[in-house]
């Protein structure tokens, strides 16, 4: 599958998106990395993949901007073995603004005694950011490592954890996670910050039908 790479010019919200360099195939997004260098933009895909790496960009701004909460962009992890690949996969079902341990990802595996297998998956994790392997900690609540720097992984859980991840529409009482499409169309005066699905519904608040956010 023929891959070609798309880099970011200076100008981005924040100094860590202006040195990412993505990676893609025709299946979604295959890595995001400090750059390192240039690459042509080619391939007979360069198309639907351009497509794929521009929408990546434009996600992985908004969320650096605290814009957006969650990613629809596909990734491709086609490459990574088995067991990284259900680690990586078990780490983006941890909701934004929270932590789990390696030792819980370990478990969900059926391979509790796994913890340090686990570690290593997160330090390989080809997609840091959208696969958010920043939000996999020790036990004990250390930060433990990530590929970008411990700075960076603290700063990206400090942005989460001062985001409110749901909006609600006050004339339609409907709530979605920030970031999708008919969040955006919320007026300011109409919108209400909620911190998780249960204080929505609690104040009397239905889910959105698109971004699904329960």
């Amino acid at each position: 599958m023929d891959q070609i790479a798309l880099q970011f010019d200076r100008p981005n919200p924040t100094d860590l998106l202006a040195r990412l360099d993505l990676t893609a195939s025709s299946a979604g997004i295959t890595g995001v990395s400090f750059r390192r260098g240039r690459r042509k933009t080619a391939g007979p895909e360069a198309g639907r993949i351009g497509h794929i790496l521009q929408r990546a960009r434009e996600e992985l701004a908004e969320y650096l901007a605290g814009d957006r909460t969650f990613f629809d962009v596909p990734v491709d992890l086609s490459r990574v073995p088995a067991f990284e690949r259900a680690a990586l996969e078990m780490a983006s079902q941890i909701p934004y603004g929270e932590v789990r341990s390696y030792k819980w990802i370990a478990e969900r595996l059926g391979k509790p005694d796994a913890a340090r297998a686990v570690g290593g998956a997160m330090a390989g994790n080809p997609v840091p950011l959208i696969v958010p392997c920043h939000r996999v900690v020790k036990t004990d609540g250390g930060l433990g490592g990530y590929s970008f720097g411990l700075i960076q992984k603290e700063a990206l859980l400090n942005l989460e954890r001062s985001t409110a991840p749901y909006v609600g529409c006050a004339s339609t009482r409907i709530f979605c996670r920030k970031g999708c499409t008919h969040e955006r169309r919320i007026r300011e005066g109409g919108r209400i910050h909620f911190a998780a699905p249960a204080d929505a519904k609690t104040s009397g608040y239905r889910p959105c039908q698109v971004c699904r956010p329960i």
